[in-house]
């Protein structure tokens, strides 16, 4: 019997845990002095520093950023990050999504896979190591960010008042164990509206997502409108038109998806711009044009000139995530996950050129540069050689474009977890978020038995 095997003790409590957690809408916005991150999210930190705390763990709140519980002692500090924060939700449900609802095996719930069973579990395995009395090498940190879904700033700040970790992982993303991230540049694209045709554009809530709906409001004559209709019949329930030509709103519908996998989604915006330029060209204004032109439908950023890719991450990914126009202005949001050999500038130049040619206004919004740790590296080989011990099957070595808080741990600590690669689970930022409860059984015997590694291996 492994170490890792004790946490099905605690299953129970996991799931009583993990329902309360999800209860929580713990959206990620901007908030106050007192609760950077919204009232949602303080209430989520509230809620694991008292989960914490009832199991006997040292725990800390890191003024609302974050929080930790910690067992042991020792000038090392190996940490487990995960976050209490969600994605936004959108209409669709089958459930309510802030109800953790278990059916046919699957425990639904937004943030059920990503990431706040992540969180619960790692607690608990902190606390079966606390009850089992494990002496150990260094002391271990559970940390729980509330911003991580919005550019985890919540990690910045943690880490600039608390030790930086000697290693690491995060899980919140796949197995084996992700050594590798492609970096990050989050950007908008501006300029005044100086459309003849659209009056209202909304799109789109965060730069990590695909946005599955897209909304307009335009005005056109009565031959335009039978136009688009026409057009519209052709897309196969892609779009629907209500009003009349003078005010005439145009809904688009997309599939939602992870912005680090934006081919397995449908861009709502994108639809939506390429419909309207069909029918009126250049007449949708500067900004919407140039993004027909230089977006257009695809998701690898090679109509704008980065498409790029390498060895150890793979392609660039390109999605056009926000968009938004009023009477007077007009712009969009787009999120890049550049390969990890690569450098931010050599993103950034080719955009800014190509936006000052058409006299466009570029902002970079957020950067982030890529993770890299040798596949011989120390905390490699210790989830490595975990995985297989509990799995009994090789444990495979890989990079992703999803940014996770891997990136936060200075270089020391990857992703590891919780989802298997056998029985892939793509519900995150999805509507109707799920966790597979056996899948989930396996990971918490892993997480435990990582964690006791990373504690006593000298």
């Amino acid at each position: 019997m492994l170490f890792g095997d004790k946490i099905l003790n605690y299953w129970d409590d996991i799931l009583a845990d993990l329902s309360s957690l999800i209860a929580i809408p713990s959206v990620s916005v901007k908030g106050d002095s007192v609760h950077p991150f919204g009232d949602e999210c303080a209430k989520a930190i509230d809620c694991v520093m008292d989960m914490s705390q009832k199991y006997g763990l040292k725990a800390k709140n890191v003024d609302y950023y974050a929080m930790h519980a910690e067992y042991g002692e020792g000038e090392e500090n190996a940490v487990v990050m995960a976050h209490v924060d969600v994605v936004p939700v959108t209409p669709g449900w089958d459930t309510n999504p802030f109800e953790a609802v278990i059916k046919d095996g699957k425990l639904f719930g937004r943030g059920a896979i990503d990431d706040k069973s992540g969180a619960v579990i790692a607690l608990h395995c902190l606390r079966a190591l606390k009850d089992e009395g494990v002496q150990g090498k260094r002391k271990l940190r559970v940390v729980l960010g509330s911003s991580e879904e919005t550019g985890m700033a919540d990690m910045d700040y943690y880490f600039d008042k608390e030790q930086i970790p000697t290693m690491g992982f995060t899980p919140d993303g796949e197995y084996g164990i992700c050594h590798c991230e492609k970096g990050n540049l989050d950007f908008n694209f501006s300029f005044k509206n100086d459309s003849e045709v659209i009056k209202i554009f909304e799109a789109g809530t965060v730069l990590n997502a695909v946005p599955n709906s897209a909304k307009c409001v335009i005005s056109c004559t009565e031959a335009e409108k039978e136009k688009l209709k026409a057009l519209v019949a052709e897309y196969d329930g892609a779009f629907t038109l209500s009003g009349d030509a003078e005010e005439l709103t145009i809904l688009s519908h997309g599939v939602a998806a992870h912005a680090s996998l934006p081919e397995l989604g449908k861009n709502a915006i994108s639809l939506l711009v390429d419909l309207l330029y069909l029918v009126f060209g250049s007449r949708i204004g500067t900004l919407f044009s140039f993004v027909h032109q230089y977006i257009g439908m695809t998701c690898d950023g090679s109509q704008i000139g980065v498409a790029m890719q390498d060895e150890p991450s793979g392609a660039l990914t390109f999605n056009l995530a926000i968009a938004k126009a009023d009477s007077t202005h007009s712009e969009v949001g787009i999120d890049i996950r550049f390969p990890a050999t690569k450098t931010i500038e050599d993103v950034r130049s080719i955009l800014a050129e190509k936006a000052e040619a058409a006299g466009i206004t570029f902002t970079v919004l957020k950067t982030a540069e890529p993770l890299y740790l040798p596949k011989d590296s120390k905390i490699v080989n210790i989830l490595s050689s975990t995985y297989e011990d509990v799995m009994q099957s090789p444990c495979t070595i890989y990079s992703m474009g999803g940014g996770t808080y891997a990136k936060k741990m200075h270089n020391a600590g990857v992703a590891f977890g919780p989802v298997f690669e056998e029985k892939p689970n793509e519900s995150a930022h999805m509507i109707n978020e799920y966790a597979d409860l056996e899948e989930l059984k396996k990971h918490a015997r892993i997480c435990l038995e990582a964690m006791y590694r990373m504690l006593v291996t000298e």
